[in-house]
């Protein structure tokens, strides 16, 4: 079954097609961009393309849009083509009609030289008319290919970012079931804590997130009455001493100086807030932000175990 990104996506080339291969009428192409700016729940631009398909009216928005459409035919008295595109079209058509139709009559020398200064100028007028409603229009397609692209190229750049998450979080899942399964037990009560959203919910998760670093330490570096030297610092390694036995295991299986100092100050962090956030103000986001980055950070540690032996 096709995915909605997937669905914007199809949706958003189609339309890219319409305008760049001309393929549909600029009526079709509004009718289209419509239906994917209600799919990405663009306020403005279903708002700029309602004044397209009905007619402009006198507001804030209104107006932003008569400036950057180039309307405007006198803006300091309000005076410009308020109405919207396919009447646009029309005029166009009926302009370019008229100036086939418009051509110099045989007349008597003694009143040619005035008849032919205003032809010329009725030429010339509806020459220019139809220039500044041809620029209308093309500043319309203009914007609506813009509107269309950057969706297509922010959508094409989530989807891809949706594909590497999946694919990583596949590897973290197995590498913590294989080495910890009881941690990866824990992380379905975090959800559904932080599905919640009250303080005492978001508590309780983070009471949970806590649990899950200290019985991952449990895990891949068991407490022992012996210590550990690092830099010239003796670490104790009993129970207690939770982030010691995580950051011996980085030690031990990282080569990279700057890596083991970064998972080293963000395991730090991380272990902090949410030992603090469960007796402080921590909202939602926040939490959420704090789980994510507690499951990203075992499961990078854990990599490091598999890229040893890996090589």
């Amino acid at each position: 079954m096709e995915s909605k990104t997937e669905h914007i996506l199809k949706l958003a080339t189609e339309i890219m097609d319409d305008i760049e291969l001309s393929k549909s009428e600029a009526q079709a192409i509004l009718l289209k961009t419509t239906r994917l700016a209600r799919y990405v729940d663009d306020s403005n631009i279903r708002a700029f393309l309602k004044f397209e398909m009905q007619g402009y009216p006198d507001n804030e928005l209104g107006r932003k849009y008569m400036s950057l459409t180039g309307r405007w035919t006198d803006k300091e008295n309000s005076k410009g083509y308020w109405f919207p595109l396919s009447q646009i079209e029309a005029k166009i058509e009926v302009e370019n009609n008229k100036l086939i139709q418009l051509r110099i009559p045989d007349t008597s020398a003694s009143t040619a030289l005035p008849i032919i200064r205003d032809m010329k100028f009725t030429m010339s007028e509806t020459a220019v008319r139809i220039a500044k409603l041809g620029g209308i229009k093309s500043r319309i397609i203009s914007l609506v290919h813009e509107f269309v692209t950057n969706v297509y190229y922010e959508r094409t750049f989530d989807n891809l970012a949706e594909g590497i998450f999946e694919s990583y979080k596949k590897d973290i899942d197995l590498l913590i079931a294989e080495n910890s399964g009881d941690v990866i037990e824990q992380i379905p009560s975090v959800v559904a804590r932080l599905s919640e959203g009250d303080k005492e919910s978001i508590s309780q998760a983070l009471t949970t997130c806590r649990r899950i670093i200290d019985s991952f330490a449990n895990h891949i570096f068991p407490a022992t009455e012996e210590t550990f030297n690092i830099g010239g610092n003796e670490l104790s390694l009993k129970e207690s001493n939770v982030l010691n036995r995580i950051n011996v295991f980085i030690h031990q299986n990282s080569e990279s100086t700057n890596r083991r100092k970064k998972l080293k100050q963000n395991l730090t962090n991380l272990y902090s807030r949410v030992s603090s956030g469960v007796h402080s103000d921590v909202d939602y986001k926040e939490a959420k932000n704090l789980f994510l980055n507690v499951y990203l950070l075992l499961g990078e540690i854990l990599t490091l175990k598999k890229t040893r032996h890996n090589n």
